[in-house]
């Protein structure tokens, strides 16, 4: 049995469930935002919808990253092990990133909807976020 192959899957896998939990994160407060603007008679900015993304973007990171990662594995399945734990760290980094982004992203639809301000500067610390992700994926295939 390739254990790299499980470590590649495993590496999707997890990132797609901190995904999932990012994206929870922020949909409940977007829906929670728009509901305080309709008991308050004010406009839904549909521009929180911006935000519900951030997360997501982690799953293609780690989908790439189980592509290299499977193709290593394949050729040396005798490192097997090595790829399972290399997998297995990058997955559960790259997955706890986007529930702390679904967070951040969470507060700022709140805040957005809240006062109608600060748009540009709540994507922008969202965004200052998925550069960890990013270095994640990188250096993992760099270190492959």
């Amino acid at each position: 049995m390739n254990l790299g192959l499980l470590g590649a899957s495993m590496v999707l896998g997890m990132a797609a469930l901190g995904s999932g939990m990012g994206i929870g994160c922020v949909a409940q407060a977007t829906i929670g935002a728009w509901k305080k603007c309709y008991l308050t008679n004010k406009a839904a900015p549909m521009t929180l919808l911006v935000f519900s993304g951030f997360p997501l973007t982690n799953t293609f990171y780690a989908f790439i990253m189980m592509t290299e990662i499977k193709n290593v594995a394949f050729a040396n399945p005798q490192d097997g092990l090595f790829y399972l734990g290399f997998s297995i760290v990058s997955g559960i980094a790259i997955g706890i990133t986007a529930v702390i982004q679904g967070k951040a992203a969470a507060a700022a639809c709140d805040a957005f909807a809240e006062t109608g301000k600060g748009f540009a500067q709540n994507i922008a610390i969202v965004g200052v976020i998925e550069p960890v992700a990013l270095f994640v994926m990188v250096l993992t295939m760099i270190s492959l």
